[in-house]
């Protein structure tokens, strides 16, 4: 499958000029064969958190109607990244996946909220997993923080989950910790992986891209600038019964030795 990642420079508290932005990418992405197309996080309104109350999509309408149009309009499916939302009285860190028939396969709030960027202060955490099929492929998301929760990625990977997708608004700052943990999600978990950060800056973060997409063996098939682009790369698929035949780490699992230390 060939996959596209958009490493977007997201403008902030500003969602016209994103959505504009994200659609005019994904026409080009379409033109070069891409069949599978992943955003990066907050990407309608980036972390104007201050400002939910007038920019957050409220229950995720106009983000829904746009990405199941794109979607069925090139006949792709799309990983949405996430976008700022307001469910009832609460803001969310949301994801919205689509197949290539338009329809939503997937939704998922952020579980691990990232307190250095305030988002404990003004959103709700999710409670619920997120594994989807795209195509014959079975598949888990996450967001940005919660690639820190190796636990949390591998209930997505024992959930069926043969890729993990992670967009992000990860800080220059931080960018090697980024590069390491996503390696080590890959070749713990015997998945590709395929994280999708931004670029540019907010007032009070700087953003430097580096998206990636990862092999389960850990090797590295493409890595972003620090520039908006996307890359068109060829997924194979197979690889991934390939390396956990090889190297068994499913069946030589202890679930209940560890669930007794977690019990202590």
């Amino acid at each position: 499958m060939k996959i596209a990642c958009i490493q977007l420079d997201v403008a902030f508290a500003d969602p016209e000029k994103n959505f504009h932005n994200v659609q005019t990418l994904i026409k080009k992405v379409v033109s070069e064969g891409a069949e599978l197309v992943a955003l990066p996080e907050m990407w309608n309104t980036a972390y104007a958190l201050t400002e939910l109350e007038n920019l957050a999509d409220i229950e995720g309408k106009r983000t829904k109607k746009f990405l199941s149009n794109l979607a069925r309009t090139y006949h792709i499916h799309i990983v949405g990244g996430s976008v700022s939302t307001k469910k009832g009285a609460n803001f969310y860190n949301t994801m919205y996946v689509y197949s290539n028939d338009g329809e939503l396969v997937g939704e998922y709030d952020k579980a691990h909220l990232f307190r250095l960027m305030d988002e404990h202060l003004y959103l709700q955490a999710g409670n619920k997993e997120n594994v989807f099929t795209l195509g014959s492929i079975q598949a888990g998301g996450v967001i940005c923080y919660d690639l820190r929760f190796p636990e949390w990625l591998r209930a997505h990977a024992l959930a069926g989950a043969k890729v993990l997708f992670v967009p992000a608004q990860w800080p220059s700052t931080r960018i090697d910790h980024w590069k390491i943990l996503l390696q080590a999600r890959a070749i713990e978990n015997q998945c590709f992986v395929i994280a999708v950060n931004r670029i540019g800056s907010d007032p009070n973060n700087q953003f430097n891209g580096q998206s990636m997409i990862i092999a389960p063996w850990g090797k590295v098939l493409w890595t972003g600038t620090e520039h908006e682009e996307y890359a068109v790369i060829d997924v194979d698929f197979s690889e991934v019964e390939e390396v956990r035949t090889r190297i068994p780490v499913y069946e030589d699992r202890r679930p209940s030795l560890y669930q007794s230390l977690f019990e202590k």
